[in-house]
């Protein structure tokens, strides 16, 4: 592994502003916007457009994807949003259920993998478990503790979306292959910024958002399907993923047969979505800068910022329960002010979650960011 150095160059951040937000909205990387502006100017011009061009980055995005973060390229989905994702997974596993059977969630959950699941019982008569939020921060035990013969499903992310505490996949699928539950994983606020080990951890069905640690265009998404599920029922019937598509002179014989793998699953329209360029360019940037990489970089610059967060007096989890790029932090109970609106006069972003404050960075910032940060935090607390 390789400690990076500070990659603002390749991002439009003006000097003043310190931004520390990544888990909120990723900045766009100079090389996605450029193909995004690309994109919109191609649509002036239709006539140049062939009709393979509806097609190849959506393949590129399934090979890097595939690349970066395990499994082959035929499971990969091109999707809008997460819970898109995370709807068509419930939608899939749908037929399976029945009353007596149990849907297993983590307490405060993000919406999107909570709400299908919700939708899913209503029509099932399935139950909801949700996994308290364990008193020592080990998600890992307490989600594996929780499964038994009714839990048919379990729906979790590779982090708490609120303070990034880590949730062990591996053991989790384990667990799940000998209770014979199925998994679905939101790695929204992971993927591209922590290893994610797919053949060890063999989800069902694995979506994550792009515009957050992938550093992709808001709007976009990627959704891996097992092989077990690519026969699925998908959300919707969009001739982009039927067989016949690539031949414009046939589409009106009409096909029954679904283009490989997940493609099935892609959203409407998927190749002709302005967003890919901007997505590719970021996939491509992930890849250049090697996840373990990036990983270890943001590691230094948090456990920089945890230190002097605890030499503060904030409660901050154990670090055995912390992920690499992002950790949440409660104030001081001395403390009585809006913290993250003092930061934000000052130019310096983070956001408050629940209960705690969320301090997530990407390479873009440098040292002095975070001198900025540490200096602010001094006058503030000390001052409240």
């Amino acid at each position: 592994m390789t400690t990076l150095p500070s990659q603002r160059h390749l991002f439009d951040i003006p000097r003043d502003i310190a931004y520390f937000n990544c888990a909120y909205y990723s900045p766009q990387l100079n090389a996605s916007r450029d193909r995004l502006l690309e994109g919109v100017r191609a649509k002036s011009h239709p006539w140049t457009r062939v009709a393979a061009g509806f097609f190849d980055d959506a393949e590129r995005v399934r090979t890097i994807a595939a690349r970066l973060y395990g499994g082959d390229a035929d499971g990969y989905a091109i999707i809008p949003a997460a819970s898109y994702g995370l709807s068509t997974a419930a939608r899939a596993i749908e037929p399976r259920l029945k009353p007596g059977d149990c849907i297993l969630l983590i307490d405060e959950e993000f919406p999107s993998n909570v709400l299908p699941w919700r939708r899913v019982a209503q029509e099932t008569g399935a139950s909801l478990i949700t996994v308290p939020r364990p008193s020592d921060g080990n998600w890992t035990e307490a989600i594996a503790s929780r499964l038994a013969a009714h839990v048919k499903v379990v729906a979790v992310s590779t982090c708490h979306w609120t303070n990034g505490a880590r949730i062990d996949l591996g053991p989790v699928g384990e667990a799940c292959r000998g209770n014979g539950s199925l998994l679905v994983i939101d790695a929204t606020q992971s993927l591209g910024a922590m290893p994610f080990d797919l053949a060890r951890i063999q989800p069902d069905f694995l979506v994550a958002a792009a515009y957050k640690w992938m550093l992709g265009p808001y709007g976009s998404a990627l959704m891996y399907v097992s092989e077990a599920w690519r026969h699925a029922r998908p959300l919707e019937e969009s001739w982009l993923s039927r067989d016949n598509a690539e031949d414009f002179t046939s589409l009106a014989r009409y096909s029954d047969n679904y283009r490989a793998g997940a493609r099935r699953f892609d959203v409407g329209e998927t190749g002709v979505l302005t967003l890919l360029p901007g997505t590719l360019a970021a996939l491509e940037q992930v890849e250049a800068w090697g996840i373990e990489n990036i990983a270890s970089s943001l590691a230094s610059i948090n456990e920089r910022i945890a230190g002097h967060l605890d030499g503060l007096g904030f409660t901050l989890p154990q670090v055995s329960q912390r992920c690499p790029h992002m950790f949440g932090a409660m104030l001081p109970p001395s403390f009585q002010g809006n913290l993250v609106a003092e930061l934000k006069s000052r130019n310096i972003y983070i956001s408050q979650r629940e209960n705690s404050l969320r301090f997530a960075p990407h390479l873009w910032v440098d040292d002095e960011d975070v001198a900025r940060l540490l200096d602010a935090l001094d006058s503030l607390i000390r001052k409240g």
